[in-house]
């Protein structure tokens, strides 16, 4: 099980501050939508430079074009790159194919689908490496969260690992760490407290003893 660092609210300096913060305890560092849209590709570039050794995340929530969008997140450095599971097929099938050729990963965020299980068996069948129940902001502000999706995405995939995200926090860890995700992301439970290094110190031997 690894550990991903959303950074969503930040700029590239800010990025930095937070990551060398806590690289000692996180796996992947993922650029979100966000400081994508504000800072561009280049925010995915200065994070690879800077930590070599932590896989980056570019949270491009690709919907379409996909196989030039993962080619340029691929150019910036990015390891793993998002689409959303709502894309076509042939979205999906250009993101895989070029990730394939870059020696990338896909990661498929759920965000929206009304047929889960469903959608997880085609993307699946489709080849992506990650699929991620996502409760995106603003259904965490009604208190949903994604632990039954998680379970019913594990019971119908055979090749693509799981990833969970949206309002992860130290007190809903375990139930997390229960569902046995291959990959927990987690934002603001780590990057809204006081002791930033302190919570991910925590939360990585929580995943890892789980």
């Amino acid at each position: 099980m690894e550990l991903q660092l959303a950074l969503d609210l930040v700029n590239i300096p800010e990025a930095k501050k937070l990551v060398k913060e806590v690289e000692k305890y996180i796996d992947i560092v993922e650029i979100g939508t966000p400081v994508v849209i504000n800072e561009g590709l280049r925010a995915v570039k200065e994070i690879k430079e800077e930590f070599p050794s932590l896989k980056v995340l570019a949270d491009l929530k690709i919907m379409d074009a996909a196989g030039y969008e993962v080619m340029k997140a691929s150019e910036a450095g990015a390891d793993i790159i998002t689409i959303l599971g709502a894309a076509e097929d042939m979205s999906i099938k250009g993101a895989v194919q070029e990730a394939k050729k870059q020696g990338k990963k896909i990661l498929v965020d759920m965000i929206g689908v009304k047929d889960i299980e469903g959608r997880a068996k085609e993307l699946d069948a489709l080849g992506v490496d990650y699929i991620c129940v996502h409760t995106g902001y603003d259904l965490q502000a009604v208190g949903q969260n994604s632990f039954e999706d998680l379970r019913r995405i594990k019971g119908v995939v055979k090749n693509a690992k799981t990833a969970i995200a949206g309002g992860i926090k130290l007190e809903t860890l375990p139930e997390v760490i229960k569902a046995n995700p291959d990959l927990v992301i987690v934002g603001g439970g780590i990057t809204g407290q006081e002791d930033k290094q302190a919570a991910a110190a925590q939360m990585q031997k929580m995943i890892k003893q789980g």
